[in-house]
Protein backbone atom coordinates (compact mmCIF):
# COMPACT_ATOMS: atom_id res chain seq x y z
CA UNK A 1 0.00 0.00 0.00
CA UNK A 2 1.64 3.19 -1.18
CA UNK A 3 1.31 6.65 0.97
CA UNK A 4 -0.82 7.87 -1.45
CA UNK A 5 -3.33 4.96 -0.76
CA UNK A 6 -3.05 5.08 3.41
CA UNK A 7 -3.82 9.10 3.21
CA UNK A 8 -7.09 8.37 1.28
CA UNK A 9 -7.99 5.99 3.81
CA UNK A 10 -7.35 7.88 6.67
CA UNK A 11 -9.67 10.75 4.61
CA UNK A 12 -12.05 8.86 3.98
CA UNK A 13 -11.83 7.05 8.01
CA UNK A 14 -11.73 10.48 9.31
CA UNK A 15 -13.93 10.21 12.32
CA UNK A 16 -11.75 6.82 13.24
CA UNK A 17 -8.88 9.00 13.37
CA UNK A 18 -10.69 11.68 15.95
CA UNK A 19 -12.07 9.31 17.58
CA UNK A 20 -8.51 8.05 18.51
CA UNK A 21 -7.20 11.65 19.10
CA UNK A 22 -9.68 12.49 21.67
CA UNK A 23 -8.64 8.95 23.61
CA UNK A 24 -5.40 10.00 23.86
CA UNK A 25 -6.33 13.38 24.71
CA UNK A 26 -7.94 11.77 27.61
CA UNK A 27 -4.60 9.18 28.10
CA UNK A 28 -2.49 12.24 27.99
CA UNK A 29 -4.76 14.77 30.81
CA UNK A 30 -4.31 11.51 33.13
CA UNK A 31 -0.63 11.24 32.26
CA UNK A 32 -0.29 15.00 33.18
CA UNK A 33 -2.80 14.60 36.02
CA UNK A 34 -2.15 11.70 37.43
CA UNK A 35 -4.39 10.05 40.62
CA UNK A 36 -1.62 10.51 43.95
CA UNK A 37 -0.09 6.88 44.70
CA UNK A 38 2.19 6.04 47.43
CA UNK A 39 4.29 3.27 48.35
CA UNK A 40 4.38 2.30 52.03
CA UNK A 41 8.23 0.22 52.60
CA UNK A 42 9.40 -1.12 56.23
CA UNK A 43 12.23 -3.50 56.68
CA UNK A 44 12.16 -6.93 58.94
CA UNK A 45 14.49 -8.82 60.24
CA UNK A 46 14.55 -12.23 61.84
CA UNK A 47 16.96 -12.10 65.29
CA UNK A 48 18.15 -15.24 67.08
CA UNK A 49 17.76 -15.54 70.26
CA UNK A 50 19.61 -13.64 73.19
CA UNK A 51 22.10 -15.70 74.90
CA UNK A 52 25.42 -15.19 77.37
CA UNK A 53 27.40 -15.72 74.25
CA UNK A 54 25.63 -13.00 72.01
CA UNK A 55 23.68 -10.25 74.01
CA UNK A 56 23.30 -8.60 70.69
CA UNK A 57 21.03 -10.19 68.46
CA UNK A 58 22.27 -8.65 65.16
CA UNK A 59 25.66 -9.86 65.35
CA UNK A 60 24.71 -13.63 65.61
CA UNK A 61 22.71 -13.53 62.29
CA UNK A 62 23.18 -16.70 61.00
CA UNK A 63 22.25 -17.67 57.16
CA UNK A 64 19.44 -20.08 58.55
CA UNK A 65 17.45 -17.63 59.91
CA UNK A 66 17.61 -16.46 56.02
CA UNK A 67 15.80 -19.92 55.09
CA UNK A 68 13.40 -19.75 57.93
CA UNK A 69 11.79 -16.03 56.18
CA UNK A 70 12.21 -17.11 53.15
CA UNK A 71 9.63 -20.08 53.82
CA UNK A 72 7.35 -17.74 55.62
CA UNK A 73 7.33 -15.39 53.02
CA UNK A 74 6.12 -18.39 50.06
CA UNK A 75 3.69 -18.90 52.60
CA UNK A 76 2.36 -15.51 52.59
CA UNK A 77 2.69 -15.71 48.75
CA UNK A 78 0.83 -18.66 47.96
CA UNK A 79 -3.28 -18.61 47.48
CA UNK A 80 -3.82 -19.45 51.22
CA UNK A 81 -1.11 -16.96 52.21
CA UNK A 82 -2.94 -14.31 49.87
CA UNK A 83 -6.24 -15.17 51.42
CA UNK A 84 -4.81 -14.83 55.15
CA UNK A 85 -3.71 -11.40 54.35
CA UNK A 86 -7.20 -10.06 52.44
CA UNK A 87 -8.93 -10.95 55.55
CA UNK A 88 -6.56 -8.97 57.58
CA UNK A 89 -6.82 -6.43 55.65
CA UNK A 90 -4.19 -5.90 53.38
CA UNK A 91 -5.67 -4.70 49.77
CA UNK A 92 -4.45 -3.59 46.58
CA UNK A 93 -1.17 -4.50 45.35
CA UNK A 94 2.07 -5.13 48.03
CA UNK A 95 5.26 -6.96 47.93
CA UNK A 96 7.78 -8.87 50.12
CA UNK A 97 11.32 -8.62 48.87
CA UNK A 98 13.87 -10.96 50.45
CA UNK A 99 16.81 -8.54 50.73
CA UNK A 100 19.71 -9.67 49.04
CA UNK A 101 22.64 -8.39 51.77
CA UNK A 102 25.22 -10.50 50.53
CA UNK A 103 28.52 -10.26 47.76
CA UNK A 104 29.45 -11.43 44.95
CA UNK A 105 31.60 -13.43 47.55
CA UNK A 106 28.49 -14.38 50.06
CA UNK A 107 25.45 -16.23 49.33
CA UNK A 108 22.38 -14.28 48.41
CA UNK A 109 20.28 -13.02 51.25
CA UNK A 110 22.81 -13.89 54.10
CA UNK A 111 21.01 -11.58 56.44
CA UNK A 112 17.63 -12.82 57.11
CA UNK A 113 16.15 -9.32 56.34
CA UNK A 114 12.98 -8.77 54.36
CA UNK A 115 11.21 -5.57 52.65
CA UNK A 116 7.59 -5.14 53.25
CA UNK A 117 6.12 -2.67 50.21
CA UNK A 118 2.62 -1.81 49.93
CA UNK A 119 0.72 0.93 47.04
CA UNK A 120 -2.53 2.91 47.66
CA UNK A 121 -3.89 6.30 46.99
CA UNK A 122 -3.74 7.33 50.24
CA UNK A 123 -0.41 7.23 52.38
CA UNK A 124 -1.97 6.49 55.51
CA UNK A 125 -3.68 3.27 53.94
CA UNK A 126 0.01 2.34 52.47
CA UNK A 127 1.40 2.48 55.96
CA UNK A 128 -1.32 0.55 57.47
CA UNK A 129 -1.27 -2.31 55.15
CA UNK A 130 2.76 -2.49 55.65
CA UNK A 131 2.02 -3.02 59.34
CA UNK A 132 -0.52 -5.93 59.00
CA UNK A 133 1.37 -7.73 56.91
CA UNK A 134 4.26 -7.43 59.49
CA UNK A 135 1.58 -8.68 62.02
CA UNK A 136 0.49 -11.39 59.64
CA UNK A 137 4.19 -12.57 59.17
CA UNK A 138 5.43 -11.99 62.73
CA UNK A 139 2.59 -14.43 63.59
CA UNK A 140 3.52 -17.48 60.55
CA UNK A 141 7.60 -17.11 62.71
CA UNK A 142 5.62 -17.67 65.80
CA UNK A 143 3.24 -20.41 64.45
CA UNK A 144 6.12 -22.30 63.04
CA UNK A 145 8.35 -22.22 66.39
CA UNK A 146 5.20 -23.50 68.19
CA UNK A 147 4.34 -26.50 65.99
CA UNK A 148 8.36 -27.37 66.51
CA UNK A 149 7.47 -27.06 70.49
CA UNK A 150 10.07 -24.21 70.60
CA UNK A 151 10.88 -22.87 74.40
CA UNK A 152 10.17 -19.21 74.98
CA UNK A 153 13.61 -18.29 75.84
CA UNK A 154 15.02 -19.81 72.65
CA UNK A 155 13.14 -18.20 69.50
CA UNK A 156 13.79 -16.32 67.19
CA UNK A 157 12.26 -12.84 66.89
CA UNK A 158 10.61 -10.70 64.16
CA UNK A 159 12.43 -7.00 64.74
CA UNK A 160 11.30 -4.00 62.53
CA UNK A 161 14.61 -2.42 61.59
CA UNK A 162 12.93 0.68 59.60
CA UNK A 163 9.68 1.75 60.39
CA UNK A 164 6.42 1.99 58.01
CA UNK A 165 6.51 5.16 55.88
CA UNK A 166 5.24 6.43 52.71
CA UNK A 167 6.24 7.90 49.71
CA UNK A 168 4.44 9.28 46.62
CA UNK A 169 5.15 7.78 43.41
CA UNK A 170 6.59 9.76 41.13
CA UNK A 171 6.92 8.97 37.11
CA UNK A 172 8.35 10.43 33.90
CA UNK A 173 5.31 12.71 32.57
CA UNK A 174 7.63 13.31 29.68
CA UNK A 175 7.85 9.39 28.70
CA UNK A 176 4.32 8.88 29.28
CA UNK A 177 3.32 11.64 27.11
CA UNK A 178 5.48 10.10 24.10
CA UNK A 179 3.91 6.58 24.99
CA UNK A 180 0.42 7.96 25.34
CA UNK A 181 1.09 9.80 21.54
CA UNK A 182 2.70 6.98 19.79
CA UNK A 183 -0.16 4.55 21.21
CA UNK A 184 -3.24 7.18 19.97
CA UNK A 185 -1.06 7.71 16.91
CA UNK A 186 -0.45 3.89 16.19
CA UNK A 187 -3.83 3.04 17.22
CA UNK A 188 -5.66 5.70 14.49
CA UNK A 189 -4.12 5.00 11.43
CA UNK A 190 -4.49 0.93 12.02
CA UNK A 191 -7.88 1.38 13.09
CA UNK A 192 -8.93 3.29 9.97
CA UNK A 193 -6.88 1.20 7.50
CA UNK A 194 -8.58 -1.76 9.01
CA UNK A 195 -12.09 -0.37 8.89
CA UNK A 196 -11.66 0.77 4.69
CA UNK A 197 -10.27 -2.54 4.38
CA UNK A 198 -13.43 -4.13 5.73
CA UNK A 199 -15.72 -1.87 4.32
CA UNK A 200 -13.95 -2.48 0.94
CA UNK A 201 -14.47 -6.36 1.51
CA UNK A 202 -18.11 -6.05 2.12
CA UNK A 203 -18.96 -4.07 -0.99
CA UNK A 204 -17.13 -6.44 -3.14
CA UNK A 205 -19.35 -9.06 -1.38
CA UNK A 206 -22.45 -7.67 -2.49
CA UNK A 207 -24.21 -9.68 -5.23
CA UNK A 208 -24.16 -7.95 -8.17
CA UNK A 209 -22.03 -5.01 -7.08
CA UNK A 210 -19.10 -5.61 -9.33
CA UNK A 211 -21.11 -6.94 -11.90
CA UNK A 212 -20.07 -7.22 -16.37
CA UNK A 213 -21.38 -5.13 -18.88
CA UNK A 214 -24.26 -5.58 -20.14
CA UNK A 215 -24.61 -7.01 -23.71
CA UNK A 216 -27.35 -5.88 -25.65
CA UNK A 217 -28.78 -8.46 -28.22
CA UNK A 218 -29.45 -7.20 -31.57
Amino acid sequence: MSPGNVADALLRRWYVVVVALLLTAAGAYHVVRPAPQYVGSAVVVLKPPVTQNQPNQLTNLQPPLAVVSYAVVQQLQSPAGARELTAAGVHGTYQLVPRNSGTSATPRYLIPSLQVQSQASDPDAAVTAVRRIIDVYTEHVDAMQTAQKVPAGSRITASVLTSPSASEVLGDKSRGLAGTALLGLAGGVLGALWLDRYALRRRQAVPGRHAGPVQVAN
